[in-house]
């Protein structure tokens, strides 16, 4: 029963999901749908008008973002250029005041989880896009959320790579075995990378169902031309 308003502009009306632990599914829509404004509501960084929202039986609509247990990957990566990508990867623990030796080896595991082991010293403007977009997904696990939202993070890669990290988050996602909320627009994305797809537009939640259901058996027809061809 999650709603939000601008104004006049409603960003989200009426929506209802329930994703189950372990899942990963995609918020998928065109620009404008609603699908980042629900992932700032899941996140924190957005207040609703009016709705619940669950995690588990604990209701945290007023919990502030730190306080949720949530990893977030943004969109343009958001890393500290002044930080190494050790301490960028350890802020979350710092701010959990997780002792120094735990850090440190933590922020290993987390960085060879995402294939970059050794890159610790390394500084953010020595990195490509891709390389910054794994640490920024190492500070988002670091801390084994409960939760990980990602909001487009592969958005500003080419194609061969981005190709290649859809495989590497899916693979990481089936390790780790924690909730993933997707946020992307990018349709053959959603149904290769989702355990379900949850297509959003106009604010409103179109059809939640797996990849084949909502290609195949499409609600109505704004899915079934948003998503097939």
């Amino acid at each position: 029963g999650v709603r939000k308003t601008y104004g006049a502009q409603v960003a989200l009306e009426h929506v209802d999901l329930d994703i189950a632990r372990g899942e990963f599914l995609s918020l998928l829509g065109p620009s404008g749908s609603g699908k980042t404004t629900l992932l700032m509501v899941l996140a924190g960084f957005i207040r609703p008008d009016q709705g619940s929202l669950r995690f588990g039986d604990a209701e945290v609509i007023r919990k502030p973002p730190h306080r949720r247990d949530v990893g977030m990957v943004f969109q343009n990566y958001a890393l500290f250029p002044h930080l190494d990508v050790a301490a960028n990867v350890a802020f979350p623990l710092k701010l959990r005041r997780v002792p120094a030796a735990d850090i440190a080896r933590r922020v290993e595991e987390a960085l060879a989880m995402v294939k970059l082991a050794g890159y610790g010293a390394r500084r953010v403007h020595e990195l490509s896009g891709g390389q910054r977009q794994r640490v920024a997904l190492a500070r988002a696990i670091v801390f084994a959320p409960r939760i990980v939202l990602m909001d487009e993070p592969l958005s500003a890669l080419d194609r061969q790579l981005r190709e290649l990290m859809q495989i590497e988050l899916r693979q990481l996602h089936e390790k780790l075995g924690m909730t993933t909320i997707y946020v992307t627009h990018d349709q053959r994305e959603a149904l290769t990378m989702s355990d379900r797809v949850a297509v959003i537009a106009g604010g409103r939640v179109m059809q939640v169902d797996t990849p084949r259901r909502i290609y195949e058996q499409p609600a109505n027809r704004f899915v079934a031309e948003f998503i097939g061809e």
